[in-house]
């Protein structure tokens, strides 16, 4: 029996380690923290869950297609429940836009803001249609693994005009600014510049529209729990609490690696689900090829970071959806910022998380919790000092928050904490602190982005946000699928 070996249990990682376990590999997943999930981690604290993220589930099917593998079924270890409206769009003018796939409802908002962008809405689905199909349904689980994939795909991408923005895109069809932040923010769920990221992930919209925004009950936590439950129930293996601190290699092939404890294994082949610079640079010291990655991988942009708010509160507030997006007084200028210069600005957009509106179980009675997140520009843009800048931004969002919609905030508050960039360095190895790494441009996508298996070492393989198709849940179990189609052509 071959022997694999999944560094990180994250949403790619366990999506890997399910698909090779299924197919008769013996699997092992070793994971740093103490708990599985990756950047899907989760806290207890005063009878509260607060969930690290991501928080939007969308294209259930991809999910339930690993436990379908071997005739299971995901609605026996989790129970996904329906998010309505997706989110509401709020403006600091006060106007609210409740973004959904009720197509009349839909429409109705539309036109609320601006009666003569209906129709061009109508445009802008067809156009989300085409990618789609091109993007997602038929490249998002293909690996690229030669230039000649690429070119193979350049007719689709040229098709769709791929060079432009999602906000270039969006703008074509809809006048109304609004709108066009509207339609064009959800790149910003996955690192993305709505200003640069490629018009292909214009596709997000008919994601959601087809299949809908979902909560796992109980916090995405529990959905990493479920599938580490089926990933053992078929035989796998999960190490907890024990970070990889070096991959063997022999020649032009990785042999196994070494844990924190001491701890060692023996593979077949590798994966890394962790972070790409750390997996090049770190865990393949002394390895010349991988030396050359990490040089390259640090020529390239990464993803900015976020800066979350966590906080439990005192009563429950039925008006203030699942998903909220408050947008601040700019759009690009905001995003130039972050994305170009590296500045901390003095307003922001936030994203507001309140999942006890729909799961009273993530909080005691009659109580709520929440999660305010903000992008900012990664560490290497603003290298600033978090321990002392944390507190100071902690208070500014929260205070947003109370003006906008929770006037006594601060005397509701239970418990509280933050989460910085410099925690997504510690915590899970990223580099920069990135929270989504690679920025998902156009020229860093596909066959730009890093190949799911290594082109030197062609026994290690890589899974998640760095990797094709991309970040978010449906991106890195997209991953999964393609790393999964050439490890099992190569093992078996």
């Amino acid at each position: 029996m071959k022997k694999a070996c999944v560094i990180g249990a994250g949403f790619g990682g366990l999506a890997l380690a399910i698909r090779l376990q299924s197919a008769g590999i013996e699997t092992t997943v070793v994971e740093a923290r103490d708990k599985p999930g990756g950047r899907a981690y989760f806290w207890e604290r005063d009878g509260f869950t607060f969930d690290a993220g991501p928080t939007v589930i969308t294209d259930p099917p991809c999910l339930q297609e690993l436990w379908a593998l071997k005739g299971h079924r995901m609605e026996d270890d989790i129970e996904l429940m329906p998010v309505m409206p997706f989110y509401r769009l709020n403006w600091a003018d006060g106007t609210n836009f409740d973004y959904s796939n009720d197509e009349t409802g839909l429409r109705n908002e539309i036109a609320k803001i601006n009666p003569r962008d209906v129709a061009g809405y109508d445009a802008f689905l067809d156009y989300s249609a085409g990618v789609f199909e091109e993007g997602y349904v038929k490249l998002g689980s293909v690996p690229f693994l030669d230039f000649a994939s690429m070119i193979k795909a350049a007719p689709a991408l040229a098709k769709y005009q791929a060079w432009r923005s999602v906000y270039s895109m969006v703008s074509k069809y809809i006048e109304s600014e609004k709108l066009r932040e509207a339609f064009s923010f959800h790149t910003l769920l996955v690192g993305g510049n709505p200003m640069k990221t490629s018009s292909i992930y214009a596709l997000i919209h008919k994601l959601e529209k087809d299949g809908g925004v979902w909560w796992a009950k109980g916090g995405t936590n529990r959905l990493i729990d479920a599938m580490v439950r089926h990933f053992e129930r078929l035989g796998g293996t999960v190490r907890l609490g024990d970070a990889v601190t070096k991959i063997h290699s022999l020649g032009n092939r990785v042999t196994g690696l070494e844990t924190r404890s001491g701890w060692q294994g023996s593979f077949d082949a590798i994966a890394s689900n962790g972070d790409l610079m750390h997996t090049y640079r770190d865990l393949l010291e002394g390895n010349t090829h991988a030396a050359r990655q990490a040089k390259s991988l640090k020529r390239k942009k990464f993803s900015p970071s976020l800066f979350v708010v966590h906080f439990g509160i005192e009563g429950t507030w039925p008006g203030i959806p699942h998903h909220m997006i408050l947008f601040g007084p700019r759009y690009k200028g905001l995003l130039d910022d972050i994305y170009s210069h590296g500045v901390l600005p003095e307003d922001f957009s936030i994203y507001l998380h309140h999942p006890t509106v729909t799961d009273p179980s993530m909080a005691p009675e009659g109580m709520s919790t929440f999660y305010a997140l903000v992008p900012v520009a990664n560490m290497g843009k603003l290298p600033v000092d978090w321990d002392e800048i944390g507190p100071m931004l902690e208070k500014r969002i929260l205070d947003e928050v109370g003006r906008r919609l929770i006037p006594d905030i601060h005397s509701r508050i239970v418990t509280k904490f933050h989460y910085a960039p410099s925690d997504f360095a510690t915590d899970l190895s990223a580099h920069l602190g990135s929270a989504f790494s690679l920025e998902p441009l156009l020229t860093q996508s596909a066959w730009f982005r890093a190949h799911n298996r290594d082109d030197q070492i062609p026994n290690l393989y890589l899974v998640g946000a760095g990797t094709h198709p991309g970040a978010g849940i449906p991106g890195v179990v997209g991953s999964a699928k393609a790393t999964a189609k050439i490890m099992l052509e190569d093992l078996l």
